[in-house]
């Protein structure tokens, strides 16, 4: 009976000793809501211990959505601690699970795409209870794109069936006047991923519905109420946006590439912490516009899911104060598309193409947006064809062409007789502007040798239909920095005619992939000391940063002005200003090419600055909630001071 007795007494000493791990609220609204962790009774605990997030529930251990190292708790070395955490919802409930870790464990052969070992799952130490969302509560994702017809708008949103959903909408406030769109449901399977780690357990998650529907009956310069969802699963919030006015003389634009997004927490692909700071500046001077119509445009390397489905929820969370106010405009990048058995590699592109898509093979990036025009190519596999790839539209003065550098552009392809119709046909006395926009840049002075033979065949096909049809601005991402060139023909500057000499209108090319992405390229080196980190700027690249940071384009039926503005303050950092005869009047020949070069008075009548400067850095709550949520984990490099890290050549 001693011996029995002394049992149950050990026993009930191991049952109270186990750790507990609990959550709060086990039920969430919405999509950015906190959830508070709470942990306590862990034995000698380690800086390796680490929490895990599972979404959904029963996933395997090695299948986490993310981590967070207990350590990032100021209590943790009392065996107690708490995170709180914004969730973006899966679809699906979460679960939580903490594991010890040692560093006899840690394997180098598995890591994340910044070499650190992934955490082990050999020891389980306690699992939480399951956390979901409301039901009701609506759909979330909610992002606008023009559809390239006078009185329409296109609106997309995701849910998690596919019951019909509609879009309702009207001039005031929850008075919708009978407007109803139906919206088009659709969705993409595992199936249809081309590669890991799109197609296998790590990367997959249900990417539930994605709805498509379109207002239509729009007047020209309204501000517009809608919702969407149904009585049965519930409505979104209302949101607004401006429609767009064919008579106005007027575009504003907000300009980048290779932004991705944030998490608050580490998972197995980088993620961009700038991504944050870029969407807020932006919604800083969308309120600062009021009633005007504006325009995103976002030039490849999207989300950076890289096959990680549930990195696009994320984006589509951090984008949605913005792209629910604005349209939304996308064009494909290397890490949307590239697979290893993607339909159009020629043999000189086998340097260049590789399995930057994660195994997406373009599919998430085709059905996730809905750009005009319908410009498609076949994958070859079961997988639906890769859509916005080129299309065209007019915004007031300014015609907005986008390319697809990852497919076909040569002669004879769709693409090039795309473009150059599309160039030719201009009215340059309706929009005396024109803008092309790809991913990968025709010109660059970083070190970036993988694409040399696709620049070539840029230069040697697209600059002469440029240059042909007086293309005003062509700007491109990839190279995740700022770098603004003078008025280029075959890597020579153009006079710009200020002293009354003869000039030629030649287009001014600008990178502007420096949205987010941190991984940053180096200058080209000197061709005599290739390896001296010593990276002169050449006469042709007259402004160039490793700032983050988004472009905006304000344009008149007389002036186009691009701007550069810089993440770390909100303010402008570079401009440069062309003339509807295509004369760029600061920012060639013989000009430094600071803003310092622009008269004060002209950079205050056509800028940005006219609406934004005196006006507070406004944020919605939910974003801003969003961003506090980010704020409280630490990364390493954070820790470390680097405020950016030198890529790899596979890394652009």
């Amino acid at each position: 009976m001693v011996l029995l007795l002394f049992f149950l007494l050990s026993l009930f000493s191991q049952t109270q000793s186990k750790p507990i791990l609990t959550v709060s609220p086990k039920t969430l609204s919405k999509s950015g809501d906190h959830v508070l962790i709470q942990w306590s009774g862990i034995d000698s605990p380690s800086k390796l211990d680490w929490l895990g997030l599972y979404s959904p529930p029963d996933s395997s251990h090695d299948n986490f959505i993310g981590y967070k190292f207990l350590s990032s708790s100021p209590t943790w070395e009392s065996g107690s601690g708490s995170i709180s955490l914004p969730l973006t919802s899966l679809r699906s409930n979460y679960s939580f699970r903490i594991f010890r870790w040692s560093e006899s464990e840690v394997n180098p052969d598995r890591h994340d795409q910044d070499h650190n070992p992934l955490p082990g799952t050999d020891h389980l130490l306690a699992e939480s209870e399951r956390v979901g969302f409301e039901s009701g509560r609506g759909p979330e994702q909610i992002h606008l794109a023009w559809t390239g017809r006078e009185g329409e708008m296109r609106v997309m949103f995701v849910a998690e069936d596919s019951e019909e959903r509609h879009m309702r909408y009207g001039e005031k406030e929850g008075e919708w006047e009978g407007d109803v769109a139906v919206a088009r449901a659709g969705r993409y399977e595992r199936e249809d991923m081309c590669h890991a780690p799109a197609n296998e357990s790590v990367g997959w998650r249900d990417p539930g519905w994605i709805f498509d529907a379109v207002m239509s009956g729009l007047k020209g310069g309204i501000k517009y109420y809608y919702q969407v969802g149904s009585d049965s699963k519930g409505w979104s919030t209302t949101r607004s946006f401006v429609s767009w006015d064919a008579s106005s003389k007027e575009t504003l634009a907000f300009l980048f590439g290779d932004m991705g997004t944030a998490t608050p927490y580490l998972t197995f692909s980088r993620t961009q912490d700038e991504s944050i700071s870029t969407m807020k500046w932006i919604l800083r001077d969308l309120e600062a516009l009021g009633d005007k119509p504006a325009l995103v445009s976002h030039i490849g390397d999207i989300s950076y899911a890289r096959g990680y489905s549930w990195l696009w929820d994320e984006f589509f969370n951090l984008i949605e104060p913005v792209a629910s106010k604005v349209p939304y405009h996308v064009c494909i990048g290397n890490h949307e598309y590239d697979w290893p058995s993607q339909p159009w590699r020629p043999e000189w592109s086998n340097s260049i193409y590789g399995t930057d898509g994660g195994g997406e093979c373009g599919v998430p990036y085709s059905l996730r947006f809905n750009m005009p025009g319908n410009s498609s190519e076949p994958t070859g596999t079961r997988a639906p064809a890769t859509q916005n790839l080129y299309y065209s539209f007019d915004m007031g003065t300014v015609h907005f062409v986008y390319m697809s550098t990852e497919t076909n552009f040569l002669p004879g392809s769709s693409q090039y007789n795309f473009l150059k119709h599309d160039l030719e046909s201009v009215d340059r006395t309706k929009t005396p502007f024109v803008v092309v926009q790809g991913h990968r840049p025709m010109y660059t002075t970083s070190y970036e040798s993988r694409d040399a033979p696709l620049r070539q065949r840029m230069l040697e096909h697209l600059e002469p239909l440029f240059v042909k049809n007086n293309v005003t601005l062509a700007l491109w991402g990839h190279v995740h920095r700022y770098e603004r060139f003078c008025p280029l023909k075959n890597f020579t500057c153009g006079s710009m005619g200020l002293k009354g000499e003869s000039w030629e209108a030649l287009p001014v090319h600008v990178v502007i992939g420096m949205a987010g992405q941190d991984w940053q390229p180096t200058w080209e080196p000197r061709p005599d000391h290739p390896h001296d980190p010593v990276y002169p700027q050449p006469k042709r690249s007259l402004y160039r940063t490793g700032e983050f940071g988004y472009t905006r384009l304000v344009a008149t039926k007389e002036k186009l002005i691009l701007s550069f503005v810089g993440n770390h303050d909100g303010e402008v950092h570079d401009m440069v200003e062309i003339l509807a005869s295509g004369q760029v009047l600061n920012g060639g020949d013989g000009d430094s090419g600071r803003v310092g070069a622009v008269l004060k008075d002209e950079a205050m009548e056509y800028s940005f600055s006219h609406y934004v400067w005196g006006g507070s850095v406004l944020v919605l709550g939910g974003f801003v909630g969003y961003v506090f949520g980010f704020v409280s984990h630490a990364r390493k490099r954070a820790a470390s001071g680097r405020s950016w890290t030198f890529v790899k050549s596979e890394e652009t």
